[in-house]
C-alpha cells in the first residue's frame, strides 16, 4: 500500500470518526425488506438527528410509524463502537424478539463495511456483539433486573412507550448512566400518563435532560395526503392517529379526558401530610373531623402479587379525598387494616368489593364486630349497613350480601359515574398515584381496563366510592327521612297507629329516657336499628 493511499484512508477514517453522518451515507448498508441489501441513504431528518444524538446526551424522540428510526439508531450505536474503545450500548425493547432485531441491524451494517474500517469481532451471537477496540453492544428483554449493574456509554430503549416495567427500569439505568452515558428513548405514542408520555411532557416544559424529536408522517418524503388516508382505512381512524400522526391525546382512548386530569395535578394534587405503615403505602391528606361522615372504600388484591389492595377515604358531603392505601397487605392483615381505618374516621361506612379472595377480607371485617359494614342486596336495589338491622332480621333476609359485586352489568354503570364526576370537578382528588392511573385507564375493545403494563385498583376503588356515594348512601338518606318521621308518628301514639288518624301523628318524647324505645304489643323494643 502506498504512503498516499495510506494518509487518504487515515483522513477518511478520521473524517467518519468525526461525523457519523458521513459515515453512516457512505459506508453502512441495511436490508431492505423488498430490495435486500442497500445503501443508507440518510433523508434530511434523519441527518439532523445523528447531529441531535451526538450534541446531546439524552434524547426523546416521539415518532411516526416506518420512519427508519430504529435503523438510524443502530446505526448510531455502531458508529459510537467502532470509533470509541471501550463503549458499552444496551438495547432495551419490550421483547427478546424487537431487541434482537437492532442488533441484527448493527451486525448487517458492520459486516458490510470496507476491511480498512473493520477491527476483529471478539465475540458474535444473537443477542450481543463484542469488537476487538473493547466495545459492544448487547440486546435485552424488558424485565426488571435489565440495565441494572453496567456502566453504560449508550442507552437505546425502543418502543418506549410499550415496555411495562419501564419506570423500575430508568430509574436503576439512571445509575448506570451516571458516568457520562447517553440515552436514545424512541416510541410510536400509547397514550397517555406512562412512563414515556411523561418524559416527553417534563422535557417539552424543561424538568428533565430530554431532547425532543417529533416526527410526524409528514417528515417522510414519500408519502403524502393519500397514503394518510389509507392509514386511516387500514389501522383505524384512533390507531392511525396514534401510529402516524404521533398524537399523544388521541391514542389510548383515556376514558377520563386528559386535559380535565392535568387540570386535577396543576390544582387539587398535592403531598400527603403523612405516609403511614410499614410500607408507607397510606397517604393521609386531612385528619377526621367528628362533624363529618367518611366512607371507606376498599379493593382486594388477587394474591398472586400482580396487582395491588387499594382503598379510598372520602368524606361523603363534599367528596373531598382524605386519605388513601395502595399495598400488598395480607387479606386478614388488610381487613384489621381497614377497621382501624373506618374507626378512625368517625366509624365510617366500610364497603369492601367481594369479588375473588374479597370474602377473606370480608370475613376478617365481620368476626371483629365492625359494627358500619356494607351490605346490599343482589338486585342492587337496597343497601344497609349491619348495625342497621339486628341478626334476627338479617338471617331472614337472605337477599343480603356483605360487601359490594362489581359484575359485567355494573362496572360499565360505576365507570360512566366516575367520568362524570371528574369531568364536572365535582371530586377534590389529591392523590397523585390516583391521577396517575386515571391517565392510563383506557377504553379496550368496548371495555375499560388499565393499560398493558399498569395496575387500577385505587381507580377502581375510587370509582366504587363515587357509585356508592351517589346511589346507595342516596338511597339510604332517602329512607331514613321516611323513619325519622315514622319513629316521631310511633312515639306519640305509644307504638299503636290510630284508628281515627290517616297516618302516625307526631306527638312530644319523654325527657330522660330513650326516645326510640317503644312499647309495641306490650314489648318494649330500641328501635333505633330504624334510623339508619
Amino acid at each position: 500500500m502506498s504512503q498516499d493511499l495510506k494518509q487518504a484512508i487515515q483522513r477518511e477514517y478520521l473524517k467518519c470518526a468525526q461525523d457519523p453522518v458521513h459515515f453512516m451515507k457512505k459506508y453502512c448498508t441495511i436490508q431492505h425488506p423488498t430490495k435486500g441489501k442497500i445503501k443508507f441513504d440518510l433523508y434530511d431528518f434523519q441527518e439532523k438527528m445523528l447531529t441531535d444524538f451526538k450534541e446531546n446526551r439524552y434524547n426523546i424522540i416521539l415518532k411516526s410509524r416506518q420512519l427508519g428510526i430504529s435503523t438510524l439508531s443502530a446505526g448510531y450505536s455502531l458508529w459510537t463502537m467502532l470509533f470509541h474503545a471501550d463503549k458499552n450500548v444496551l438495547v432495551i425493547a419490550k421483547d427478546k424478539d424487537t431487541a434482537k432485531n437492532l442488533v441484527t441491524k448493527v451486525r448487517v451494517m458492520y459486516s458490510n463495511l470496507p476491511q480498512w474500517l473493520k477491527t476483529n469481532v471478539d465475540e458474535d451471537n444473537k443477542l450481543s456483539l463484542r469488537l476487538g477496540n473493547g466495545s459492544q453492544i448487547k440486546a435485552v428483554a424488558a424485565t426488571s433486573e435489565a440495565g441494572r449493574s453496567e456502566a453504560l456509554s449508550l442507552l437505546v430503549i425502543d418502543e418506549a412507550a410499550f415496555i411495562e416495567n419501564i419506570d423500575s427500569i430508568w430509574t436503576a439505568a439512571q445509575q448506570t448512566l451516571a458516568t457520562g452515558g447517553d440515552c436514545i428513548a424512541l416510541s410510536t405514542p400509547n397514550g397517555v400518563g406512562n412512563w414515556f408520555h411523561k418524559q416527553w411532557m417534563g422535557a417539552e416544559d424543561g424538568s428533565n435532560e430530554f431532547n425532543t424529536i417529533k416526527l410526524h408522517w409528514t417528515n417522510h418524503p414519500d408519502r403524502d395526503e393519500h397514503w394518510r388516508k389509507e392509514q386511516d382505512k387500514v389501522l383505524g381512524p384512533s390507531q392511525a392517529a396514534q401510529e402516524c400522526d404521533a398524537d399523544f391525546l388521541t391514542s389510548g382512548q383515556s376514558v377520563v379526558d386528559p386535559q380535565i386530569l392535568q387540570w386535577y395535578k396543576d390544582t387539587l394534587v398535592e403531598a400527603p401530610v403523612e405516609e403511614q405503615g410499614i410500607d408507607r403505602g397510606f397517604w393521609v391528606w386531612r385528619q377526621p373531623d367528628y362533624t363529618k361522615e367518611y366512607i371507606v372504600v376498599a379493593d382486594v388484591a388477587r394474591g398472586d402479587g400482580s396487582d395491588y389492595s387499594a382503598c379510598q377515604v372520602f368524606e361523603v358531603e363534599d367528596m373531598e379525598q382524605v386519605a388513601e392505601y395502595k399495598g400488598q397487605l395480607g387479606t386478614t392483615d388488610y381487613g384489621n387494616f381497614l377497621i382501624e381505618v373506618a374507626t378512625k374516621y368517625n366509624d365510617a361506612l366500610l364497603v369492601v368489593e367481594n369479588n375473588n379472595i374479597g370474602w377473606a377480607t370480608i370475613q376478617t371485617v365481620i368476626d371483629r364486630g365492625y359494627k358500619n359494614l356494607f351490605y346490599q342486596s343482589k338486585d342492587l336495589k337496597y343497601v344497609d349497613v349491619e348495625n342497621n338491622i339486628n341478626n334476627r332480621y338479617r338471617a331472614q333476609d337472605r337477599q343480603m350480601v356483605a360487601g359490594f359485586s362489581t359484575t359485567m352489568k355494573t362496572k360499565p354503570l360505576i365507570i360512566a359515574k366516575m367520568e362524570e364526576y371528574t369531568r364536572e370537578k365535582m371530586v377534590k382528588l389529591h392523590s397523585s398515584r390516583l391521577v396517575d392511573e386515571l391517565f392510563v385507564y383506557i377504553y379496550h375493545n368496548s371495555r375499560t381496563e388499565a393499560m398493558k403494563g399498569y395496575n387500577d385498583d385505587l381507580v377502581m376503588s375510587f370509582a366504587l366510592a363515587l357509585w356508592i356515594r351517589d346511589t346507595a348512601l342516596r338511597i339510604q338518606k332517602d329512607r331514613n327521612d321516611v323513619q325519622w318521621k315514622m319513629m316521631d308518628s310511633m312515639l306519640a301514639n305509644n307504638g299503636n297507629k290510630s284508628e281515627h288518624a290517616a297516618g302516625f301523628q307526631k306527638g312530644n318524647r319523654k325527657e330522660g329516657k330513650n326516645p326510640y324505645e317503644v312499647e309495641i304489643n306490650g314489648e318494649r323494643e330500641d328501635l333505633t336499628w330504624l334510623l339508619g
